[in-house]
């Protein structure tokens, strides 16, 4: 069963193709699970599936998109982040958190179940850190709570992502990246894309139109 789930190269698990869909599988599972729960507290409606659901496939899809890539390692993508924090914004933290969590999953197999070194690791870089897009939920009824909790939910991502790099990844640091700076590298190589993302987002929520655009989307998903 193990050699079914899981192949190893050089050193490291990953998972097989019938491994992804037993993945997809589990996590279909307790998503299901949580919905139900939350659902019969009237706290994760039909209206709310579908909005996360939508929100999930245009994030997922805009994750594709890579318009910048950074000289470390890691790419800008089209705003896809903004789509899972967009769900918190409307909902809160219970059903942005669950949302962000099914995105989390989508994000591993999205990368082949990635290179496994441990449960931790994985999580730190998949399940933490995608997750933790959900906390702009907190920011919901806040003055600018998209963009404060848009704000808030990266910088989290990224220090999980961050608190990975220490723990594992700091013999992959590139020849290129200065020796002296070595203690800070898994933030410079984390934050030096979404932090780039960030900022374009940010630009791009304070136009006019979309703010228009935003809000009216809000309107209906809510009401």
């Amino acid at each position: 069963m193990f050699d079914l789930l899981f192949s190893r190269e050089d050193g490291y698990l990953a998972l097989t193709n019938a491994g992804n869909i037993v993945f997809l599988a589990i996590a279909v599972c307790v998503l299901l699970v949580v919905c139900f729960v939350t659902g019969k507290n009237r706290s994760f409606s039909a209206k709310q599936l579908v909005f996360s659901a939508a929100s999930i496939a245009l994030a997922f899809a805009l994750s594709y998109v890579r318009i910048i890539r950074m000289p470390w390692g890691g790419a800008v993508t089209l705003c896809s982040m903004l789509f899972v924090t967009l769900v918190g914004n409307w909902y809160g933290p219970g059903v942005g958190f669950t949302t962000a969590f099914a995105y989390s999953m989508l994000q591993f197999v999205q990368d082949g179940g990635a290179y496994i070194l441990s449960p931790l690791q994985a999580g730190l870089d998949y399940i933490f850190a995608f997750t933790a897009l959900g906390a702009s939920g907190f920011f919901k009824d806040k003055k600018n709570g998209l963009a404060v909790g848009y704000s808030v939910a990266i910088l989290l991502r990224g220090l999980f992502h961050a608190i990975g790099g220490y723990l594992y990844w700091m013999d992959y640091m590139p020849d290129n990246f200065p020796r002296a700076l070595s203690a800070i590298y898994p933030f410079c190589y984390n934050y030096a894309f979404i932090l780039a993302e960030g900022a374009i987002t940010l630009v791009v929520l304070s136009l006019p139109p979309v703010k228009r655009a935003l809000a009216q989307v809000k309107k209906m998903a809510v009401s």
